[in-house]
């Protein structure tokens, strides 16, 4: 099935690192070409040459996206360079487990994270959605979480911030299913990621690895934790036209985590 993004324009947000890149490095496996777009600009480079080094084409594109004049920038940009904009992943976020519960959880952390994962994604929707009602159509995949589907202690912000990305895509999908525009989101489980392990930040990073492997082992149907790559791979499929009929789902993505 290799080459089904053959001939296609791909931006990918939050990618210079982590399921971020995979996503960017499958697509340009996959045919497309990317738009590598991230706050740090030297890890965008990183992923550009990692495709690059593969036959892959692209560039890099640095965006915040909690800035309405990055996000219009990097659609502008993209499109100013090829083309068109065919399809999208919307993958920048953040977010940790605290200490803190609901009523203690520090207020400017809170709004980080919902201008971030929440507004971040819709600033982003507002720009390509834009540009794909001018062209005729596209595919858009949000990410979102596990979290996003259950809840998860200690992590209210974080919580609060998928719910709504997936609350945000099923009704873009509903107000632009006639537009040619499929929306759908990724709910990523335990990935093996350093953002994984960051969110038990006050630990050896040796550590935290050795207890989400083990959690993971305990906790999760499969018993791992999942890769960057699994998580692209569904993202890929997404964007593809082999997924025609898809639109408004929110496909976790979690070795079973979410449907136990």
């Amino acid at each position: 099935m290799a080459g089904f993004l053959k001939d296609k324009t791909s931006l990918v947000t939050g990618a210079g690192s982590g399921i971020g890149r995979a996503c960017a490095v499958t697509m340009a496996r996959e045919g497309a070409a990317v738009v590598v777009s991230d706050l740090d600009a030297d890890k965008a480079e990183e992923t550009l040459r990692v495709i690059q080094t593969r036959g892959g084409r692209g560039m890099v594109v640095p965006a915040d996206v909690t800035c309405s004049d990055d996000v219009a920038a990097l659609v502008e940009k993209t499109v100013a360079i090829y083309g068109r904009l065919d399809c999208a992943c919307n993958n920048a976020g953040i977010g940790r487990i605290r200490a803190e519960r609901v009523h203690e959880y520090p207020e400017d952390d809170w709004d980080r994270t919902i201008a971030v994962n929440a507004r971040g994604v819709w600033l982003c929707l507002r720009y390509e959605i834009s540009q794909m009602l001018r062209q005729g159509g596209g595919a858009i995949v949000n990410m979102a979480s596990a979290a996003g589907l259950i809840a998860a202690p200690h992590a209210s912000a974080y919580v609060t911030s998928k719910h709504a990305v997936i609350g945000l895509t099923t009704t873009a999908a509903q107000e632009y299913s006639g537009d040619g525009i499929r929306i759908n989101a990724v709910c990523p489980g335990l990935i093996d990621t350093a953002g994984l392990t960051g969110q038990l930040g006050w630990l050896p990073e040796s550590v935290a690895r050795f207890l989400c492997r083990r959690l993971a082992s305990k906790r999760i149907p499969i018993g791992r934790l999942g890769t960057p790559e699994e998580v692209a791979e569904s993202v890929a499929w997404l964007c593809s036209d082999a997924a025609s009929l898809v639109t408004g789902e929110a496909i976790a993505a979690d070795g079973g985590f979410t449907a136990q």
